[in-house]
């Protein structure tokens, strides 16, 4: 059946089970019961210290068919999955799912374990390199579930889904499980994305290559959470904590849609004393942030926070007194986790509390103005990260929905064309983040504004910048590029599109080879 969408998705999914079909951004507002809290009596005596993972697998509940998690903010630099999961195989268990806030290049070992159906589920936010190629030829037995950052919180704080054992990556940490990511030669900032695995595992195992006296005077999660504490050489790679560093982009195409873009905010009405602002760290997006920084020091304009995976530039701008605070719940470069140790206003908050749609009120839902990117945006304005040109998964959703969601104005940045492809398209590869949350569509050669916005279409009925509707920007595309090939898939389903409330947004099928 068809959903409100226009999608395909039956009532049932092999391997993942019954559907709940989404029915649009707002139609959940029930919230949930939160999952309880297992305690756990630890006497003086005690001691949860161990120097060798082998004997401390010793100790732990192993099984078939457990439910691991791990969190992303080591990002490509990453050695404890690895870790963690060699050990696993080693000892013979099968049927693991892995619950990871993200997943990237560096995990290539899961598609052998994959293969030999020792990993057969995969929950994650975003998923890239060659674990996403596997998913997507059909090499894990289950759909891989593919969810929001505030969702991941949402499906474990409910009881939705259970994990069995966490293992965090922990940059310092003391003899009883207090620890941070700010120090150490691992740090990494935040740790946003493990809260919800301390507060919920039913066994927090916290991996560190920083142990340092009892206690741990800079603590992000503390004690009380933590089972086990593991001493490693080596936690990850510095180098790949921080790849990709964040770079303003310099190609004049992305910088006419950043200007085009600042203007456009610059007219809207949002940009003034008190707004709030969130960006990725892709070029375009930093660029946009580079020209409201300019914007904001001639009209001396001060924001109440900017939020989201901090960069350095928007750690600049807090510094010039742009804004009052930042709330972080990841960080993207060096000078973002030097603040987070550094600055008291750079607040480090946990994704549940960054974007959990079911809990009291999350930050997105405060945030005036977002800069997001795509993949794909068709011409009801759902936007594609999650599946390339190919078809095959290159990313996900991460904080893209829910900050569409939870902003006054969400606004998409990118090239109309970019490698001969056109970003709109008539219809999405897949759909990530459903347009009745997106407001704006900036390119080099127009800005559409969503006709839901019927408030923005009167105020700028009379600008002077290049307003079209979205019909028209695709027909330059189409001018520009041809009409596109559509891909061949497989009958099989290998992903689930969870939107941020557990609906199913949509599917991805296997690739057609």
């Amino acid at each position: 059946m068809k959903n409100i969408l226009g999608r395909d998705i039956p009532e049932f999914i092999e391997g993942y089970g019954e559907v709940k079909q989404y029915e649009g951004y707002l139609s959940k507002k029930n919230g949930a019961v939160k999952k309880d809290f297992k305690f756990k009596t630890i006497t003086r005596e005690d001691s949860k210290l161990h120097k060798d993972l082998n004997e401390l697998m010793d100790k732990l509940p192993l099984k078939d068919g457990m439910v691991v998690s791990f969190h992303h903010h080591l990002r490509n630099g990453d050695y404890v999955l690895n870790m963690v999961m060699e050990e696993i195989a080693k000892r013979g268990y099968k049927d693991i799912t892995i619950a990871a806030s993200s997943i990237f290049p560096c995990h290539k070992g899961l598609v052998k374990m994959m293969e030999d159906k020792i990993v057969t589920g995969i929950y994650a936010a975003y998923i890239s390199g060659p674990v996403a190629e596997a998913i997507s030829n059909g090499k894990l037995l289950k759909p891989a579930i593919m969810h929001t950052h505030g969702g991941r919180a949402r499906i474990f704080e409910s009881g939705e889904r259970n994990i069995d054992i966490a293992f965090m990556a922990a940059p310092t940490s003391d003899e009883y499980g207090n620890i941070n990511g700010v120090d150490g030669k691992s740090a990494c900032g935040a740790l946003g994305y493990a809260h919800t695995d301390a507060e919920l595992a039913d066994v927090v195992v916290a991996i560190t290559d920083n142990l340092v006296e009892y206690p741990n005077t800079t603590i992000e999660i503390n004690q009380t959470y933590v089972d086990y504490v593991l001493e490693v050489d080596a936690i990850g790679d510095p180098k790949g904590i921080v790849s990709g560093t964040t770079q303003i982009t310099k190609n004049p195409i992305g910088l006419k849609v950043a200007d085009l873009t600042a203007k456009f905010v610059e007219e809207s009405g949002y940009l003034k004393n008190g707004m709030s602002f969130q960006t990725g760290a892709g070029g375009i997006s930093l660029a946009v942030a580079a020209q409201l920084k300019n914007i904001m020091k001639q009209k001396e304009i001060c924001g109440s926070f900017a939020s989201g995976g901090i960069t350095g530039y928007i750690v600049d701008m807090y510094k010039e007194g742009l804004f009052k605070a930042l709330f972080d719940v990841q960080c993207f470069d060096l000078d973002a986790i030097k603040s987070a140790k550094e600055n008291t206003a750079h607040i480090t908050m946990s994704a549940s509390m960054y974007a959990n749609a079911n809990n009291k009120g999350a930050v997105v839902n405060k945030l005036d103005v977002v800069i997001l990117g795509a993949t794909e945006i068709d011409l009801n304005f759902n936007v594609n990260v999650t599946t390339g040109s190919s078809g095959v998964i290159m990313g996900g959703s991460g904080g893209h929905s829910d900050t569409a969601a939870g902003s006054k104005l969400c606004i998409i940045v990118s090239q109309l064309v970019n490698s001969r492809l056109s970003v709109v398209k008539d219809r999405v590869t897949t759909l990530t983040t459903p347009g009745e949350t997106v407001d704006i569509l900036v390119t080099e050669r127009g800005i559409a504004i969503n006709p839901l916005r019927k408030d923005l279409i009167e105020r700028f009925k009379d600008s002077k910048l290049p307003i079209k509707t979205i019909e028209e920007l695709r027909e330059i595309a189409k001018a520009m590029t041809g009409q596109e090939s559509d891909i061949e898939f497989e009958d099989e389903i290998v992903a689930v599109v969870e939107y941020r409330d557990g609906t199913v947004i949509d599917t991805i099928k296997k690739i057609k080879n």
